[in-house]
């Protein structure tokens, strides 16, 4: 077997090695353009489990790369003049130089030839001549550029700016400093990574970024392996209160947009994409260099596996490409975050700090408490009481929890009827502990409805139905109990001789029907159908009234640029775009009453290009609010089919947070919401007021109860109907009475919750 290896950096030397470790009869050769002295960059950072990984791969990498690690455990978040620290993290670092240093070394023990100072031949060259080619050339990687059309690269460039810098302060912990200037927010990245330095990143957006003045150092001619010395020095002036003294060191520095690179495939032929080349993550939330580490594992182990290189290449992509497509969606959350860490200064510093360490989604609540109890006693005001049951004013009324079943779509009215299903599902949701259930898309008219077994609230026997679940709920429970009301527009149910009407005559697929432009007289007859069925809504004995201008319903397609053609008053800009469904609220507002709540739900994003900015979301939130909305349940998509939603764990929460952060208004955040400690996590750093948890209270109606059984909490925001108390502790089972014998002499101590990085130099000085 004849391998290239392109690139000398740690993911090709560290392949390099493993493979000719598991082969020594291979012939592998890394080209490498460097010298093996030269190194850009500066610490690296591990998680535990790599290490573990490494450790059982290579034992003599792993002892040469421990004896260099710098160790801790703590969080710095330095923010309005306070350090709030978080324990129990674990992290260890060493220089990118030791690290090739070790990797060099293993190489030559091996018997590898690596070849410095040496630009490797075109990939297709070596292709021909090799049995495989291993491409680690990194972010700008020719040979991924070769193949674009195999590969289908897709690089997303952000807007924001950073630097990579050192500095002779060393940090104790890993530290995130967080700086209000007149200018904007600066932020700070920095670690230690041995006796005597520390990596420093900086970071900006491109607005703050140019206030501050440093466009005009980075508009200068900076040659390759240079650095940007005029903008250090800013750097060092404004963050000098941090450096204690201390300078920032450069090497190769210069200010740089991130890029996240993604590829359909890794693989073309005997050509193989490995770490940069294949695929980044933002820096705030992990080490590229861990990732290409965990790569060569990966691609080496399968080579040995696998009989051939076709099934060894589709076995590594098909292994790795889970792994980081999660850490790509926990790094997207976290550079977006930072992208926008003005919606936040303005919170106090322990939810400031809470907010940061769970802008990922990868901790939460729960993981804070295990970690460290104090610090998440410190950041819950409302402690022992966790987040999800503190109670929440919504227009007139006030939910004694902040969770939310979001309206479900039964299906089983006839001829808009709720029957008995809907009694027994409202009732059981009710009963089940949540602050406020909703029932689900109720037409205001027979041709709003989106299905023939969709609920209405147009009709007398209609009403009576809906006053008949509603005081049968609140017998039973003082939980609040809403309905969503909507026309469905040109996603009507089929059937009838006349075509729905839409905001214009754009079908929602090419199966559907294309829908009648509404004319201003279908738009006051639909005002004045709202208005009816709010009045019987209030009638029906509903607490709180959902207006649905989301999900391509009649409202949304007024709203979307991508379904809303006219060229009226009713369209083009937003706010002619806005004008109707301002009308339809307006008209609801005079007739609800103010002590009870109206909610809009409307879709944040299309999904889609061309379809609405988070500008224009902020806009119509803002001016939904304006006209009378207590509160904005925030979705997105199902605008237009042809969406692309980026579908994955609490998904649709960021425009939650984007809008309550920007506007002020009350945000319901929904979308694949599950466990009980992402509501605590939400709730708690200030991303949503109130969490809709859908799928999961379908699952399993009592879902509120268990949350708070499982949580130890027994107070009024979670109350068990009488009937069912003897439920309300978790049942025995199988061997959950069994209390474990003491099997060992010695305990063990627990781990330190806080461990500091305290530079061997330093601690063995002598004293003075």
């Amino acid at each position: 077997m004849r391998v290239a290896v392109i690139g000398g950096g740690p993911g090709g030397l560290y392949f390099a090695a493993l493979a000719k470790q598991l082969s020594p009869h291979w012939d592998v050769t890394v080209w490498e353009r460097n010298a093996p002295d030269d190194t850009f960059g500066f610490g690296v950072v591990f998680s535990d489990e790599t290490l573990d990984g490494i450790a059982q791969a290579d034992p003599e990498i792993y002892a040469a790369m421990s004896a260099e690690f710098a160790r801790w455990s703590d969080i710095d978040v330095t923010y309005r003049s306070r350090t709030l620290t978080s324990g129990g993290h674990g992290f260890a670092a060493l220089g990118r130089r030791q690290l090739l240093r070790i990797l060099q070394e293993r190489c030559a023990a091996l018997a590898v030839d690596v070849r410095y100072r040496t630009q490797s031949p075109p990939a297709a060259e070596l292709a021909a001549s090799y049995d495989l080619v291993v491409a680690c050339d990194g972010v700008r990687s020719a040979t991924r550029a070769a193949y674009a059309d195999t590969f289908g690269p897709d690089l997303d460039e952000r807007s924001g700016r950073y630097m990579w810098l050192g500095t002779d302060k060393v940090f104790e912990a890993f530290t995130f400093l967080v700086e209000e200037r007149d200018f904007g927010t600066l932020q700070v990245h920095a670690y230690p990574y041995d006796d005597t330095r520390s990596t420093f990143i900086v970071e900006m957006d491109e607005a703050a970024w140019r206030r501050a003045g440093f466009a005009q150092f980075a508009d200068r001619d900076h040659p390759p392996g240079t650095s940007d010395l005029d903008s250090i020095g800013r750097c060092e002036e404004l963050l000098a209160d941090h450096l204690d003294g201390h300078r920032l060191l450069p090497n190769n520095s210069k200010w740089l947009r991130f890029t996240t690179v993604r590829n359909r495939t890794w693989r073309h032929e005997n050509v193989v994409l490995l770490g940069d080349a294949a695929h980044t993550a933002h820096f705030s939330i992990g080490s590229g260099t861990k990732l290409a580490m965990e790569d060569a594992l990966a691609l080496a182990a399968c080579l040995h596996e696998h009989p051939d290189v076709p099934g060894a290449l589709a076995a590594y992509e098909d292994e790795r490409r889970p792994v980081v497509e999660s850490t790509q969606r926990a790094a997207q959350a976290s550079l977006e975050w930072f992208e926008n860490i003005g919606r936040y200064v303005d919170q106090e510093p322990p939810q400031f700090a809470f907010n940061l360490l769970t802008r990922s989604r990868r901790v939460t609540y729960d993981n804070l408490r295990v970690r460290d109890e104090e610090f998440a006693a410190a950041v819950n005001s409302s402690a022992p009481v966790p987040p999800m049951f503190t109670p929440f004013p919504l227009g007139g009324l006030l939910l004694r929890n902040r969770v939310v079943v979001p309206p479900t779509a039964l299906g089983t009215a006839k001829d808009g009827v709720p029957g008995d299903f809907d009694l027994v599902h409202l009732s059981t949701q009710a009963l089940g502990g949540s602050g406020l259930v909703l029932a689900g898309r109720t037409a205001v008219s027979a041709e709003g409805r989106t299905t023939p077994g969709c609920p209405g609230l147009y009709t007398d026997e209609q009403e009576a139905a809906w006053r008949r679940i509603t005081d049968f709920v609140h017998g039973q429970s003082d939980t609040c109990l809403g309905v969503q009301l909507t026309h469905a527009g040109r996603r009507a149910a089929a059937g009838g001789d006349a075509p729905p009407i839409a905001a214009s005559a754009v079908a929602w697929d090419e199966r559907s029907p294309v829908p009648r432009e509404a004319t201003t007289a279908d738009m006051d007859l639909v005002v004045r159908d709202f208005v009816r069925a709010a009045r019987r809504a209030d009638r029906a004995g509903f607490d709180a009234l959902e207006l649905q201008y989301g999900h391509g319903q009649l409202l949304s397609g007024f709203l979307s640029p991508l379904t809303n053609l006219r060229t009226d008053e009713y369209g083009g800009t937003l706010a002619g775009r806005l004008r109707f469904p301002l009308e339809v609220l307006r008209a609801v507002r005079e007739v609800w009453p103010a002590g009870k709540a109206l909610l809009v739900r409307m879709s944040a994003a299309d999904w889609a290009e061309g379809g609405i900015s988070e500008a224009d979301a902020v806009a119509v939130a803002r001016a939904l609010a304006e006209a009378g909305a207590d509160g904005i349940d925030v979705s997105t998509g199902e605008v237009v089919a042809h969406e692309r939603p980026r579908y994955g764990r609490s998904y649709q929460t960021p425009y939650a947070d984007l809008i309550r952060n920007a506007t002020g208004v009350p945000t319901i955040a929904v979308g694949a919401i599950s466990t009980y400690d992402d509501v605590n996590s939400i709730v708690l750093a200030g991303r949503a007021d109130l969490c809709g948890v859908g799928r999961a209270q379908l699952h399993d109606p009592l879902w509120t109860l268990h949350a708070a059984a499982a949580q130890g909490y027994r107070g009024p925001a979670a109350p068990w109907a009488p009937g069912w108390q003897a439920g309300s502790g978790r049942p025995p089972a199988a061997r959950t009475d069994r209390v474990p014998p003491r099997l060992e002499l010695l305990r063990q101590p627990a781990p330190p919750v806080h461990q500091r990085w305290l530079p061997r130099l330093a601690a063995t000085a002598p004293a003075n």
